[in-house]
């Protein structure tokens, strides 16, 4: 029994171990995304381009449905992260018009 707690608590520490690497991974890959981001809002601004593409967002939310089908996860999770992070981009767009 106890050989079974000890593997149990072996493969515990090594999926949060995997948690934490991809939690990583997610983090500067947003951060990197974001610095992309900053800077079509500021070329926008700067050609005084709307800081939202409704045509482009619909495009980008359909591509993130298929990629989470593709990667077996909820779509419609992946559609309400992506409009998360666009309303967050486009707040950021709006600050450098400002």
């Amino acid at each position: 029994m106890t050989d079974a707690v000890t593997r149990a608590a072996e493969i515990l520490k090594e999926h949060r171990q995997s948690i934490d690497r991809l939690d990583a991974i997610l983090v500067y890959t947003l951060g990197e995304r974001f610095k992309h981001t900053q800077a079509v809002g500021k070329l926008k601004a700067e050609h005084d381009l709307p800081p939202s593409d409704p045509d482009r967002e619909a495009r980008q939310i359909a591509r993130l449905e298929e990629l989470a089908q593709q990667a077996d996860l909820d779509p419609e999770f992946a559609k309400s992260f992506l409009q998360f992070i666009i309303q967050e981009v486009i707040q950021h767009h709006r600050k450098h018009q400002a």
